[in-house]
């Protein structure tokens, strides 16, 4: 199964950008320890903690102890899935590169996975005479490990502060925004953060503080008991970070994840572990934890970041407009007894994650429209 929601909610993001790239969260030093044990004190000693916190801690753990993907793991992504994915991803960059001048840039990917993507989009951009420097944002050592054995030229970075500054950004992020944490806010009776609480090693979502009514977008003080209100400031800044590198450097950057336009409500908050859907409050840390992603309002990051946003598009309507039939046809015709399964992969991308997955493209004012988004 690729890494999707049970179900699809629309989902706004509207607080403002935290000073962080993520929400950090100092836990008790407890030598030895797992996760959820060092969760379970911290919590006993400070008391609830916001689900942005809880998630970070969890995620953070997870991705620095494991390779997450394929049949072994906890979910497959589009990469994993075809060569045509990444292959396509890279002629779409050498295809800005070439109209924009084919001017010297870096390569860069955040979220790289095992390096899946880079290696088949390093492939398709030189045959197009585009050979960049590569630059992945990756703090995980596993999966570095991973990456390097695909991609071993690349220079490997922990945030995106170290981007080179002296030249245009093409920037590739595909399934890394929904995994960042988000905020989440409850309605009772008056609209509430809401945090994680924790009995023993039972933890468990609950109400905190009152929240003063204008933290909330006025369409939604009214909202029903009940109602989720979602956010991702960590998401908010990144955009906005990159957005400011293109509009003075130059460049692009295309984001495909599974998520919607905004603004509305409900829970996305999913774990996903053995290619099945889990509790994201049992067991943090040995569980994917994901959330999906407003592109409303990373277009509008984008945007107040001085750079141009375009779509969000489907990934089929992206795969489509890049020629994925074509890649399909032609990769057939060269072994035909793959033609099956290469139908089987056109299928998985273009009609089981085409609609549910979306893309969105931001570039510098001075760059040309971004194929398959004009």
């Amino acid at each position: 199964m690729t890494r999707v929601a049970r179900s699809y909610f629309d989902l706004p993001d509207w607080a403002p950008a935290s000073a962080g790239v993520v929400e950090s969260f100092k836990m008790v030093d407890i030598p030895n320890t797992a996760l959820p044990e060092r969760l379970a004190r911290a919590i006993a000693l400070a008391g609830p903690i916001p689900v942005a916190q809880y998630m970070a801690a969890a995620n953070a753990h997870y991705y620095a102890t494991r390779d997450p993907l394929g049949a072994a793991g906890d979910f497959t992504t589009a990469p994993e899935i075809s060569q045509m994915f990444g292959e396509l991803i890279g002629l779409w960059c050498a295809d800005l590169w070439d109209r924009a001048g084919r001017v010297d840039v870096a390569w860069v990917e955040l979220g790289p996975g095992r390096g899946t993507l880079a290696a088949d989009a390093m492939r398709a951009m030189a045959k197009a005479g585009l050979h960049p420097d590569v630059h992945l944002v990756e703090t995980s050592p596993a999966l570095r490990k991973a990456q390097a054995e695909r991609v071993p030229v690349a220079t490997w970075h922990d945030a995106i502060d170290t981007l080179p500054t002296d030249r245009p950004l093409i920037v590739v992020a595909n399934e890394f925004f929904d995994a960042l944490p988000i905020r989440q806010l409850v309605k009772r009776e008056q609209w509430h953060e809401r945090l994680v609480a924790a009995q023993d090693l039972l933890f468990l979502p609950i109400a905190g503080k009152p929240l003063p009514d204008a933290v909330i977008p006025e369409p939604f003080r009214d909202a029903p008991a009940g109602s989720i209100l979602e956010t991702s400031p960590a998401a908010v800044t990144i955009v906005r970070g990159l957005a400011q590198r293109i509009a003075a450097q130059g460049g692009a950057l295309i984001a495909i994840d599974y998520g919607y336009e905004g603004p509305a409500l409900g829970d996305s908050l999913q774990a996903v572990r053995g290619h099945a859907f889990a509790n994201p409050f049992e067991a943090p840390g040995e569980h994917d934890l994901t959330a999906h992603v407003d592109f409303t309002t990373l277009a509008a990051a984008a945007q107040a970041g001085g750079a141009v946003a375009w779509g969000p598009v489907t990934q089929r309507d992206l795969l489509g407009g890049l020629g994925i039939d074509s890649r399909t046809s032609a990769l057939a015709k060269a072994s035909p007894d793959r033609a099956d399964a290469l139908g089987a992969d056109r299928q998985r991308l273009m009609d089981d994650m085409g609609t549910l997955f979306k893309a969105l493209a931001i570039t510098a004012p001075s760059w040309p429209n971004p194929a398959a988004f004009a």
